[in-house]
Parts: structure tokens; C-alpha cells; sequence
């Protein structure tokens, strides 16, 4: 059995560099966004900052909301309506939240090539400013193997 020659299009699909991690930031925030919104009834805007790498990688991702965050998270699901006080914890369901987000969105594109390693997000919702940050495993095999873990138990 003879093969037949590529076409011009398969041969530039095999030549494709893998998508480069920034779309993996570009995706994951849309879709932080989209949720906060949704789950906080509150327009939320997410603004990627930039960030120096986290030296001590972990085999799963660790999220880092600050107090203000966890506040509003609190506040607003409580069915509050006015955020005041600082909450003295993250509460475990916005890790939660924030675990399924980025394990959805990690296998819906498994990227390839060099994890970012640190992203993080200056938050608006309404009155409150916030930061977000999340640290990334460094090997993409850990990041996968978390992914299908978190989704297994949804």
C-alpha cells in the first residue's frame, strides 16, 4: 500500500508549535471571571498581573486569595449584601470553586511545553479589590494527573 503525499494544510498542522502558556492565562482568566461572576452575583473583572516564578513548586496547584477575597466570597454567598470585616480564613469552597475552574479549563486544552508556574490576578467586583494568585506544578504529567483527579470527584 502506497502513502499519499501531505497536504500543504496537514503538513503546517505538524509543524504547529504547541500553544504557548499565555493562552492557557488568557483562558483560565475568562473563565475565573465568568464563575466569580456567576457564583458572587456580582460583575467581577480579572486583570493578569505579572509575577515573579514560585521557587518551591508543589505536584498541585496552590491557591492564594487574599483576605479581601475571601471576605467578599463569604459575604456574597451568605446572600450579604454589603462586604465589611475582614474574614480570618479562606473559606474551603472557594478553593473548591477555584480548583474545578482550572482543572476544566487545564484539560480542555492540555497545553504543552513550559508551565507558567505563577499566575496572578488583581479582582474589581463592585467596590472590593482583590488579588488572586495560583502557583502551578511545575511538570505538565502532575498538572494533568491533579486535573483528572479534581473532575473524577465533581
Amino acid at each position: 500500500m502506497q502513502l499519499l503525499e501531505l497536504t500543504a494544510a496537514e503538513t503546517a498542522f505538524l509543524k504547529a508549535q504547541p500553544a504557548p502558556a499565555d493562552h492557557l492565562q488568557r483562558r483560565l482568566t475568562q473563565r475565573l471571571a465568568a464563575s466569580l461572576t456567576a457564583r458572587l452575583r456580582l460583575s467581577v473583572q480579572l486583570h493578569l498581573q505579572p509575577t515573579p516564578g514560585f521557587a518551591d513548586a508543589q505536584a498541585i496547584p496552590v491557591w492564594q486569595p487574599d483576605a479581601a477575597l475571601a471576605t467578599l466570597w463569604l459575604t456574597r454567598r451568605l446572600g450579604g449584601q454589603r462586604v465589611v470585616g475582614v474574614a480570618s480564613f479562606v473559606p474551603r469552597t472557594l478553593i473548591r470553586t477555584l480548583d474545578e475552574i482550572l482543572a476544566e479549563c487545564w484539560l480542555d486544552g492540555v497545553e504543552q511545553g513550559v508551565m507558567p508556574g505563577t499566575l496572578a490576578w488583581q479582582l474589581s467586583a463592585g467596590h472590593t479589590q482583590a488579588r488572586l494568585a495560583v502557583h502551578l506544578p511545575q511538570h505538565i504529567t502532575d498538572m494533568t494527573h491533579w486535573a483528572r483527579g479534581v473532575i473524577r470527584h465533581v
